[in-house]
């Protein structure tokens, strides 16, 4: 029951700070703000690292690093496939996929589950996709491209909840302190190369008649009633920074449920993340939630309580 009950809240959770996140890149960048949450969330979590709340180890390390990668790869991947679309089919694709991967690992692992668990895994699958889907209109048949991508995207999040579950149980929060150091150090990086790449083209001389051209199409591509996303750090700080302090509780809830439970259990669960962004979209932005959703929030609530049972 215990972790059925912590898998669902730190679903919740994630679901709330990807809406925070969404917020910050309306503002800034996504990468930016990927780059400040995972600073953020080492803060976080190396302040919780002074109480004695982790053990250093060459296992903990390592496998935190690895996962440090993992998550880079997975974000990297997750904004490519959803700026290629259609998101109605990409984005529930990569959270069943996230979901899949470490369940197969843990049940191939030697994981014993009953009937009902079971049955309420299968259920929670279809609630992923349910509470997943982003109602689209017009949505055309996605590309293989954008689905490799999100293939890619829920592997490499499965990956992580692996690696994770790899670490020493008294490690603590040591391996999520290497895993936002690593994600930290790769998304900076990734910032410094593209600010060294946009310097470098805009010193290259382009012809006045060229300039014009792309003055034209950038004015026709882009809504009148859009705001522009800032080049700087400060319109979307506080909000990436909440982020990155509210993902890295949700990873400490992920880490403590693999602990005391089962990887499939808690990778199933934890997958229902989008039900955490449209309950607060629909309460702070007035977004409606599009009843299917609504049917993949109950059935998300009936998987969590066979599971709690089981």
């Amino acid at each position: 029951m215990l972790t059925a009950i912590i898998g669902l809240t730190g679903a919740l959770i994630f679901g709330a700070a990807d809406f925070l996140g969404g917020l910050a890149s309306k503002r800034i960048s996504p990468i930016r703000v990927t780059a400040l949450a995972a600073v953020a969330g080492l803060v976080g979590l190396l302040l919780v690292l002074a109480f004695g709340f982790g053990t250093w180890s060459t296992e903990a390390v390592l496998w935190g690093a690895l996962s440090g990668v993992t998550g880079a790869l997975a974000i990297s991947l997750l904004y490519a496939c959803l700026a290629i679309g259609p998101m109605s089919i990409l984005s529930p694709l990569t959270a069943v996929v996230s979901a899949v991967v470490p369940m197969t690992w843990g049940l191939l692992g030697g994981e014993r589950l009953g009937v009902v668990a079971y049955l309420a895994l299968g259920l929670a699958l279809v609630a992923v996709v349910l509470v997943g889907f982003v109602p689209e209109k017009g949505a055309v048949r996605p590309s293989l491209k954008g689905i490799l991508m999100a293939i890619g995207s829920g592997a490499m999040i499965g990956a992580f909840m692996i690696l994770i579950d790899q670490t020493p149980e008294d490690s603590g929060v040591v391996p999520l302190v290497l895993n936002r150091a690593v994600n930290a150090a790769l998304m900076f990086t990734t910032v410094g190369v593209l600010w060294l790449v946009g310097r470098r083209a805009a010193n290259v001389r382009v012809p006045e008649s060229m300039k014009e051209d792309a003055a034209q199409v950038l004015h026709q591509a882009t809504p009148h009633d859009s705001a522009p996303i800032s080049t700087g750090w400060k319109p979307g700080l506080a909000l990436a920074v909440a982020c990155g302090v509210v993902d890295a509780l949700a990873n400490g809830l992920l880490l403590i449920g693999i602990r005391i439970g089962d990887l499939s259990v808690m990778s199933v669960l934890t997958a229902m993340y989008p039900a955490g962004t449209i309950l607060l979209a629909a309460v702070v932005l007035r977004e409606r939630i599009a009843p299917v959703q609504w049917v993949g929030l109950a059935l998300a609530l009936v998987a969590a309580g066979m599971l709690a049972l089981a």
